[in-house]
């Protein structure tokens, strides 16, 4: 069953055709700034900033003992340069500056590509879909395998690791389900704590890479990119596979541009090259140095484990405590990503309607979606039990990181070439060798497939095919819709010579056509043979803009004596509420009684067609997901006893 409601998004007349400046971080106040700053640090950098508990052991798990010397110099030289390249060239420096009215990520880059353009372009709008779903795919491994690798450091406790060894799994599951359980409760009031905590773990990370970087000063050879590219060139084939472990290094760099809108683009800026940057620097740097140095003492099992091997005894329990309590506030940060994510498909027309709580009153970004939560619960579990511990987790992770970052570049090109109007040159100068950079790590991550890495890209291609069948389904539907369907002039133009019986109070009918007939008021006409006093046509558009001013929402427009066209516009990152809309209507002069107006919504019972422009199996997917999405009433906040539903059957 579906509802005759508006699905897919609109056209924004009112929205500018260029990227905003920064609304959130330019130009603020130094104690808001700093405080958003800080802010940033535990939610954008979260991912980023637990890759040192496996980044490094991952790629000299490869390198064998007769070259580990030669190979920590070059996987440091190799860590420090994608951060470079990747992180802060490309997503610090560039890709920033394509906001979209302050939003960043995947699908506000879709939106603001095909604003660019000025129409829905299919190949922008598959790009969103496949960078969108690689997200998925990433926010089932983060959360597993960040919390394994911190729980794992209780096997190298001094004195205690083999009697904690047999829970270390059952710890991270327990952790997890734990914090999957909190969602529904909100995060708001533990987010304060976020930032300090996380900025504290970067501290200690810088810390603990100072304490050893005296062990072996010659690791500062690693600044020099030629040791990376030598040590890639001389170990060829190997050196190709340990490059997709350095990428483990840069995971979360696209959480940068996907929470700019919470923070602002500078705040974001200002904690990497400041705080988290020079941190990570100094705590890979302190890992070469360590394992060169015991290299040197004939001691290589530092290799195995570096970052838990380089902590003195007496701080590993503080230690161990904070590294749990940053991936708990990493994995937070990707599940509510999802939700974030989650509630921009929903509205861009991508995913059906979904149940979207907010958990809390004051800030907008705080929300919830219980089917995600459910699904990515799911999924982290069957990770732990599937892969058992993280150095078989990383085999799994990088791979939709690296594809989700190429997405990202291609869509940046008709930014570059449309928006910021950049001529061939400058555009190849710089999108050029950051494309090569993506599809290097691409084909390294590829080689991980066999090892788990097919994981996350078939959870992927799911999400892919789901948001397809979605839209192409709503589409399909919405053209059957306007063949059948009446136009409303030429309705009134009928009622004018034969006008129906009258009914008191005011009907509103949703639709996602304002130009045509509702099927529920045809319906009302056929069947009950009446007509309201009032009648009000309701469309409720998205706009390619992240959010839309209060002043700008609603369009009022009398169409005749009995009918006026009233249109609700919300972005793409807001939850529609029609009542509170409906409630500013009538401060501009469009007067009813709640108490005594219905809400007429045209339900169509979906059958499947083998002509219908889809494979039968995506008919009944389609229908599938009709059948199981959130209930209309509900999603648009009416009133349960106002609402008065007419259904018809049609073919898809």
């Amino acid at each position: 069953m579906a509802v005759e409601a508006p699905a897919a998004p609109s056209k924004d007349d009112t929205a500018p055709s260029e990227a905003s400046t920064d609304h959130a971080g330019h130009g603020a106040k130094p104690h808001g700034f700093f405080a958003m700053a800080l802010g940033s640090v535990g939610v954008v950098f979260g991912d980023i900033g637990t890759s040192p508990l496996y980044a490094m052991r991952e790629a000299l798990s490869h390198s064998s003992a007769r070259s580990l010397d030669t190979a920590v110099l070059g996987v440091v030289s190799l860590v420090i340069w994608a951060m470079t390249l990747i992180v802060t060239v490309k997503y610090v420096i560039f890709l920033m500056r394509a906001d979209n009215k302050g939003e960043g990520g995947t699908l506000a880059l879709m939106a603001l590509a095909q604003r660019a353009i000025g129409r829905r372009a299919l190949p922008i709008f598959l790009l969103g879909i496949i960078g969108a779903s690689l997200f998925y795919g990433d926010g089932i491994i983060t959360p597993a395998i960040s919390v394994l690798s911190a729980a794992e450091g209780l096997k190298d406790a001094p004195h205690l690791g083999h009697l904690f060894a047999p829970y270390v799994l059952p710890m991270a599951a327990v952790i997890l389900v734990l914090l999957f359980l909190v969602q529904s409760k909100g995060t708001h009031r533990m987010a304060a704590f976020f930032g300090p905590i996380t900025a504290i773990w970067f501290l200690v990370l810088g810390g603990l890479g100072l304490f050893h970087l005296k062990e072996d000063l010659s690791i500062f050879r690693a600044f020099w990119p030629g040791y990376g590219v030598t040590f890639l060139v001389e170990n060829g084939f190997v050196g190709f596979v340990i490059l997709g472990s350095v990428f483990l290094a840069v995971t979360g760099a696209e959480a940068l541009y996907a929470d700019m809108g919470h923070f602002g683009r500078n705040p974001i800026r200002a904690a990497w090259l400041v705080l988290v940057f020079p941190c990570l620097a100094l705590n890979y740097l302190g890992q070469g140095a360590h394992v060169l140095h015991a290299i040197e003492m004939h001691h290589p099992h530092a290799a195995l484990n570096p970052f838990w091997s380089m902590i003195p005894d007496f701080a590993y329990w503080p230690v161990l405590i904070l590294a749990t309590m940053a991936t708990v506030i990493a994995s937070q940060a990707v599940i509510t990503g999802a939700f974030s994510m989650t509630q921009q498909a929903v509205q861009l027309g991508l995913l059906p309607r979904l149940d979207i709580k907010r958990t809390s009153e004051t800030q907008a970004g705080q929300i919830f979606v219980p089917a995600v939560n459910s699904l990515l619960m799911t999924g982290v579990l069957v990770l732990l039990v599937v892969f058992q511990d993280s150095h078989r987790l990383a085999s799994a992770y990088g791979i939709a990181v690296t594809g989700a970052m190429f997405v990202d570049t291609l869509l940046a090109y008709v930014i570059a070439k449309r928006i910021w109007k950049w001529n061939n040159l400058q555009t190849a100068a710089l999108l050029v060798p950051l494309a090569a950079v993506d599809m290097v790590f691409i084909s390294s991550n590829l080689l991980k497939i066999p090892d788990g890495a097919w994981l996350p890209l078939a959870f992927g291609a799911a999400m892919v095919t789901l948001m397809w069948t979605w839209s192409r389904g709503v589409q399909i539907l919405a053209d059957k819709t306007r063949r059948d369907s009446v136009p409303l002039k030429e309705l009134i133009e009928i009622l004018a010579v034969r006008p129906p019986h009258r009914a008191a109070g005011t009907a509103i009918f949703l639709t996602s056509e304002p130009d045509v007939a509702p099927v529920a008021l045809m319906h009302n006409l056929k069947h009950n043979k009446v007509l309201h006093e009032k009648n009000v046509i309701l469309t409720v558009s998205t706009a390619e803009t992240p959010r839309v001013r209060e002043e700008d929402r609603i369009k009022i427009s009398p169409f005749s004596s009995d009918f006026t066209k009233v249109t609700l516009s919300y972005g793409f990152m807001e939850s529609p509420n029609i009542p509170k809309a409906l409630a500013q209507c009538r401060k501009q002069g469009l007067k009813f009684d709640i108490m005594a107006t219905s809400f007429f919504l045209g339900r169509r019972s979906v059958v499947p067609s083998s002509n219908s422009g889809m494979p039968m199996w995506q008919d009944k997917l389609f229908i599938f997901l009709m059948k199981n999405a959130a209930n209309p009433t509900d999603f648009f906040k009416i009133p349960p006893g106002r609402v008065v539903e007419l259904g018809t059957q049609v073919s898809v």
